[in-house]
């Protein structure tokens, strides 16, 4: 089986936590955000795991409990998720598959990852999107599928038509890729879009350009991909988490 990687990214301020804290760092049951997602790509076989941190990054080192495990690289510039992604380029090498996940996402499984996985290999995907169907994909980036239910592509809520936002499937923002497809598509996106950044899902295009296999793996439920970007919501995914404990 191929080699697996994570590239957790992590460099985000957060300001709507009303915090001077990296978001990333703010915990749940005395654990970190980020922990919980570095434990869930451990759990599904992440055998190197790369945090790409920005804000404050050396609060989020000195905090996290997993700092011995994972290496680090600086994103200085808060340019998009594909600028991200690029800042991770030497540990990525071009050899194997790579997870792409975020590091406000506790929720997130283990056994969630490892169902991407096997979705992915047995499909013979060169990358696949966690997604999910939701009622209100209000801000969210879409999937759009052909009549047949076939990946067509993800486009962001800004850039999106009229017609595509009538998708009710979301992007997660999480990724398997094939590690060396995921490299040379990196070095082709460019910040064509409403934010001038660098969009990590403009590779799924790139890569399907090339008569490559781009799909997407939708979970039954979206609890697993719901980000924290308020105290709102980090309560909600502390019940969440207590809930999960008290039914092992």
């Amino acid at each position: 089986m191929s080699s697996l990687k994570a590239v957790i990214l992590a460099a985000g301020k957060g300001t709507r936590m009303k915090s001077d804290l990296p978001k990333v760092v703010h915990t749940i049951d005395g654990k970190c955000l980020v922990d919980y997602v570095i434990e869930a790509a451990e759990g599904a076989g992440a055998e190197e795991i790369c945090l790409v941190v920005g804000y404050k990054h050396e609060i989020v080192k000195e905090r996290i409990a997993h700092k011995e495990e994972v290496s680090f690289v600086l994103q200085e510039e808060q340019l998009g998720t594909g600028h991200a992604v690029k800042c991770a380029r030497e540990f990525l090498g071009d050899k194997g598959e790579t997870l792409i996940l975020f590091g406000d996402t506790p929720l997130i499984t283990a056994e969630t990852l490892r169902r991407l996985a096997d979705y992915h290999r047995t499909q013979k995907n060169t990358v696949t999107v966690l997604s999910a169907k939701i009622d209100d994909p209000t801000g969210y980036g879409r999937i759009i599928r052909d009549e047949k239910g076939s990946f067509v592509k993800s486009v962001e809520h800004k850039d999106a038509s009229e017609k595509e936002l009538s998708s009710h499937e979301i992007n997660s923002g999480m990724y398997l890729f094939d590690t060396k497809e995921l490299c040379e598509a990196l070095g082709k996106i460019k910040p064509n879009n409403a934010q001038g950044e660098y969009y990590l899902p403009d590779t799924l295009a790139i890569i399907r350009e090339k008569g490559l296999k781009v799909d997407a793996f939708a979970l039954e439920s979206p609890e697993d991909i719901e980000g924290v970007n308020d105290k709102e919501q980090l309560a909600a995914a502390e019940k969440i988490i207590q809930r999960r404990k008290s039914c092992l």
